[in-house]
C-alpha cells in the first residue's frame, strides 16, 4: 500500500479520493477520497498483476474500473480508468478473496489451532498462515496475492536501532514498545509453532523464524481492512475483526479522501464507493484516519507530505523547562494538570500550539495571587494581560527549542546519509518526518509572533 506519501489498509478503513490541489492531510478512520493529479504509469501489463487479475476473476472479481500504476511520491496505487461520479460503486472484493480467521480454520491449520491451549489469538492465526503459504511458494493456492506484498516494511520495528534512537522522543519510546510487543509476540508462539512441524518436512524454526513472523506481522498490522467476524472458541479473546483484501489493499492513503467502505452482509462482498467525482487517470485513494506523521510512521511505516494533523508533541519535561523553579506552587500545577488530564497530547500544528497546550502553560503561568483562578483557566477564561502575555513568552521559548533540537537532528542526519550508505532510506523516512515538523514549528513560531502583538 503505501511507503513515505503511500499508506497501507487498517482495520475500519475509510477512503477517499484526493482533490485536486495540494497533497494536504491523512487520516486513518475512514474519510475522505479522492484523485491525484499526477498521472501514473500503468503497471496492469506486468507479470504480477496479470497473474493477480486471473487469480482474482477465478475468486469472481473483476475490476473494471482501476489499474495497478505506478505514480510519483506515492509508488504503485491503483489508477482510476475511467471518469468516477460519486456514489459509484469502484471496488466490490467477494469474501472468497479475503483472508480471515475463517480462511485459517478451513485450511490445514484448523485442526491445529482447534486443539491448541490456550487458545492462539486471531492475529496469531493470521500470521501463521502468511508465514506457512510464502514457504509454500508455488504451491500455495495465495500465491499471485502474496507475490505483490512488499518483501519488507519501514515500521518502527523494521528499522536499524541506530536510525530509531533519530525518532523524536514519544516516538521513540512508542518504538521500542513496538518491538519489545513483536519480540514478546514471537517468543510466546514458539511452541504452537512447534506443534505444527507434522506439516512441514523442514525444521518450523528455520520456516517460522523471527524474521519471518515479523514480515507476517507488518503485513497484518499495515494492510488489514476490518471485518467483524464471531467469536470461535478456538480463538482467544482478542478482536477477530482482521481481513487482507487483496488488490483492494492496493489504494494508497491521502489525508483528503473521503471513500464509504465496509463489508456487506448481503452481498458478502467487502464494498468501496466514492464519495466524490474523479477524474480519469487518476490516482484513487483511501484515508486511515486523522493520524498525526508520527502515529503514520509508528503504525504504517510512511510520513505524509502537509499532513493536516501532523503535529510537535510537548512532553512534561519541556514543558517546564522556562519555568521559574522558584514557583512553590509548581508540583500542585502539574498535580492538577496531571487529575485533569491536561499533561498529555499538548502539541503545535500547523496553526500554532493547541489549545490544551496554552491552557496547560497558563495554568502553570498563574501568579501566587492567581492560583486559586485555576477553575477558571482550565475553564478557557482570561485570568490577566500578565499571564497571557506570560504563557505566549513560553510557549515561544518552547518553539524555538524545538526548532534548534530539529534542525540539530537533521544536520545529524545528513551526515549519517553521507557515511551509512546502507541506511539511506530508512535515514530519508526519518528526514521527512523532521522536515515536516520544522515546517510545523515554523508555521507556529510565525503565529505565536502575531499572538504577542498586543501585549508589546
Amino acid at each position: 500500500m503505501a511507503r513515505m506519501q503511500v499508506g497501507q489498509l487498517n482495520r475500519n478503513c475509510n477512503f477517499r479520493m484526493k482533490k485536486g490541489g495540494g497533497r494536504t492531510s491523512r487520516i486513518r478512520r475512514r474519510k475522505l477520497f479522492r484523485c491525484s493529479v499526477s498521472r501514473g504509469v500503468n503497471e496492469s501489463y506486468k507479470p504480477e498483476f496479470i497473474e493477480l487479475k486471473k487469480w482474482l476473476k477465478d475468486r469472481k472479481f473483476e475490476d473494471t474500473n482501476l489499474i495497478p500504476a505506478c505514480f510519483p511520491g506515492t509508488g504503485r496505487g491503483l489508477m482510476s480508468k475511467t471518469s468516477l461520479r460519486e456514489g459509484q460503486m469502484i471496488i466490490s472484493l467477494p469474501e472468497s478473496c479475503l483472508i480471515t480467521t475463517d480462511t485459517v480454520i478451513r485450511s490445514y491449520l484448523g485442526t491445529y489451532i482447534a486443539k491448541w491451549q490456550p487458545p492462539p489469538s486471531p492475529l496469531l492465526a493470521l500470521c501463521t498462515f502468511l508465514v506457512s503459504e510464502k514457504h509454500a511458494g508455488d504451491q500455495s493456492l495465495w500465491k499471485p496475492y502474496l507475490e505483490i506484498l512488499p518483501q519488507a516494511y519501514t515500521c518502527p520495528v523494521c528499522l536499524e536501532p541506530e536510525v530509531v534512537n533519530l525518532f523524536p522522543k514519544p516516538l521513540k519510546a512508542k518504538a521500542e514498545e513496538q518491538r519489545a510487543r513483536v519480540q514478546e509476540f514471537f517468543s510466546s508462539s514458539r511452541d504452537f509453532f512447534s506443534s505444527l512441524q507434522p506439516l512441514f518436512s523442514e525444521a518450523v524454526e528455520s520456516i517460522f523464524s523471527y524474521r519471518a513472523l515479523l514480515w507476517a506481522w507488518c503485513t497484518v498490522n499495515t494492510r488489514a481492512v476490518y471485518v467483524k467476524h464471531s467469536q470461535r472458541q478456538c480463538f482467544s479473546t482478542e478482536p477477530n475483526t482482521y481481513a487482507l483484501a487483496p488488490y483492494l489493499d492496493l489504494l494508497n492513503h491521502s489525508p483528503e479522501v473521503q471513500v464509504k467502505g465496509a463489508f456487506n452482509e448481503e452481498t458478502r462482498c467487502y464494498e468501496i464507493r466514492t464519495a466524490s467525482n474523479c477524474r480519469k487517470h487518476e490516482e484513487v485513494f483511501i484515508c486511515y484516519g486523522p493520524h498525526d506523521n508520527q502515529q503514520l510512521l509508528l503504525e504504517y511505516g510512511f510520513v505524509s507530505i502537509h499532513n493536516p494533523h501532523a503535529c510537535v508533541y510537548v512532553s512534561e519535561d519541556i514543558l517546564v523547562k522556562y519555568l521559574p523553579t522558584t514557583d512553590k506552587q509548581m508540583n500542585k500545577k502539574i498535580s492538577i494538570l496531571k487529575d485533569h488530564d491536561f499533561i498529555e497530547n499538548l502539541t503545535f500544528g500547523w496553526d500554532g500550539p493547541s489549545w490544551r497546550l496554552l491552557t496547560a502553560l497558563k495554568l502553570l503561568c498563574l501568579e501566587a495571587e492567581e492560583f486559586t483562578c485555576w477553575k477558571k483557566v482550565l475553564l478557557g477564561e482570561v485570568i490577566s494581560d500578565t499571564n497571557e502575555k506570560t504563557s505566549l513568552v513560553i510557549a515561544q521559548k518552547i518553539c524555538q527549542y524545538f526548532i534548534e533540537e530539529t534542525n540539530a537532528v537533521l544536520r545529524k542526519i545528513s551526515h549519517m546519509q553521507d557515511e551509512e550508505v546502507t541506511l539511506l532510506n530508512q535515514l530519508t523516512l526519518v528526514e521527512t518526518l523532521w522536515t515536516e515538523e520544522l515546517k510545523i514549528l515554523q508555521a507556529s513560531a510565525e503565529i505565536l509572533n502575531s499572538l504577542q502583538t498586543p501585549f508589546r
